[in-house]
């Protein structure tokens, strides 16, 4: 889809000054205002509520100056990004910042302000709620930057909001194929049985008893500096297995994708940025259906690495092939070796929908993405490869149990299975994230939504070095 709108306006418009106010603040640049301004805001009772604008009109009646609310600075509920949230309270035309944002919030309150043009109207006969009002980027951003975030963004909210009947393995790999094309990377794809012959039997049994064919995307960009391998969980629909979800369980499984669909995300922003990285993509892409061809509980599978493993729950499809293609990556020993997933329920009972897990051995890479996700305010966190824990992925008769019996661990079990595939890489982490947002919020409407991404982006220049940034300044 398109989102030419994701951007800044041009800076040589005209535009109207507009002025970003905490509720604290509220009075003191009340006091510093014309009485006709603070008469007007003072008369539609305007407390700088997050989201909350006031257009002032100038002596013709045109529009002098607007103003929109920030919040508490204080109010856990003021939240990130909450310049998105008056975007869509602004009427037509091109804005500046005139005052209210601290120089070292810039970046995050006019990101936010992008992704809150983001629609998902591609089934709509008219774009609803399009808005007109634009916003000139301000001195002291990397306007560019900002642009190619957001861009990166849509993608992964675009991937993640269509619905599984056109998002699936094939159509995952259209969108491969087109990225690579647009950065001039190499794409090799690996179908059907013939992922038995190229020695993937744990993707090949996740997907064969769907008709749309199990396949393993895997692009390489770039010719010099460490290697990054990003690997992306592709169950493009998730119905259980013979383990069948119920309705319930069944609906948001469109998104069961959206690891894929955030280290394309990522991978866009690395090459856009024009890294001095070898970056590797590889993307098990299936869809986790019933039929006669599907694997059952009890069964015991062969992974790329020699492990067997006890299938006890099929619908813990999702690690078994992120398995086998995380053993394909380590195969080449990465400096940084990043896998995303929409693993686990256990990990939004432990942290909710807005602040995903990570697990890594790596104490460098662990506080280089904490330090990075309070930057670049995208939460996350840490949580332990808890080794006690690692008897409860062994059951009697396989080396591992895909689903530990219990239910208790849920997330960190799972990511001590995947472990068990990383043997040689450098710089591991896991991420488990839900790839969804409940409710509206500033920026980050309703429905598919990139997690984790710009933490990454920002710590990996600290763990492999400011030499990847090339030429492009900071991360």
């Amino acid at each position: 889809m398109s989102h030419s709108h994701i951007a800044f306006a041009a800076p040589e418009s005209a535009s109207i000054p507009l002025h970003c106010v905490s509720s604290e603040a509220l009075p003191d640049w009340l006091e510093n205002q014309p009485a006709r301004i603070r008469n007007w805001i003072e008369a539609v009772e305007f407390k700088a509520k997050v989201g909350r604008v006031v257009c002032v009109p100038d002596a013709s009646g045109g529009l002098s100056i607007a103003v929109c609310g920030m919040g508490d600075v204080h109010s856990k509920a003021r939240g990130r990004m909450a310049l998105g949230a008056a975007r869509a309270g602004l009427p037509a035309g091109t804005y500046h910042l005139a005052s209210g944002i601290e120089p070292a919030d810039l970046a995050e309150q006019t990101l936010g302000w992008l992704l809150a043009g983001y629609r998902f109207d591609r089934f709509r006969r008219a774009a609803a709620g399009s808005d007109q009002a634009a916003l000139k980027a301000p001195e002291g951003i990397d306007a560019r930057r900002i642009e190619i975030l957001a861009a990166a963004e849509c993608l992964t909210r675009d991937l993640i909001n269509t619905p599984a009947s056109q998002m699936g393995p094939e159509e995952l790999e259209t969108t491969l194929l087109a990225l690579a094309e647009e950065f001039e990377a190499q794409v090799s794809v690996t179908y059907s049985d013939d992922l038995l012959q190229e020695n993937f039997p744990l993707i090949h049994a996740v997907g064969r008893a769907s008709a749309r064919i199990p396949r393993l995307l895997d692009m390489r960009w770039g010719a010099e500096g460490p290697r990054i391998t990003l690997v992306g969980k592709g169950v493009c629909f998730d119905t259980g297995g013979l383990n069948i979800k119920p309705g319930a369980s069944m609906g948001l499984m469109k998104k069961d994708m959206g690891g894929a669909a955030t280290v394309l995300g990522l991978a866009m922003m690395i090459m856009a940025l024009e890294w001095k990285v070898r970056l590797r993509v590889i993307i098990p892409a299936v869809e986790n259906a019933i039929s006669g061809e599907a694997m059952r509980p009890g069964d015991v599978l062969t992974a790329r690495n020699g492990l067997t493993i006890e299938v006890n729950n099929t619908d813990a499809e999702g690690r078994l092939i992120l398995a086998d293609a995380l053993a394909l990556a380590d195969e080449e020993s990465p400096d940084a070796l990043i896998c995303m997933a929409t693993l686990t329920g256990a990990a939004r009972v432990a942290l909710g929908p807005d602040l995903p897990p990570f697990y890594t051995d790596s104490d460098a890479l662990a506080e280089a993405l904490t330090a990075s996700a309070r930057a670049e305010c995208d939460p996350l966190w840490r949580m332990p490869l808890y080794d006690p824990y690692e008897s409860m992925i062994e059951p009697t008769i396989a080396d591992l149990d895909n689903a530990p019996s219990g239910g208790m661990a849920g997330s960190i079990t799972a990511a001590l299975f995947l472990r068990r595939f990383v043997a040689k890489s450098s710089n591991f982490a896991h991420f488990d994230i839900y790839g969804w947002q409940p409710a509206d919020a500033p920026g980050r409407p309703k429905g598919g939504v990139g997690q984790g991404a710009r933490a990454i982006l920002g710590a990996l220049p600290v763990v492999l070095g400011a030499d990847i940034l090339g030429d492009q300044g900071t991360a």
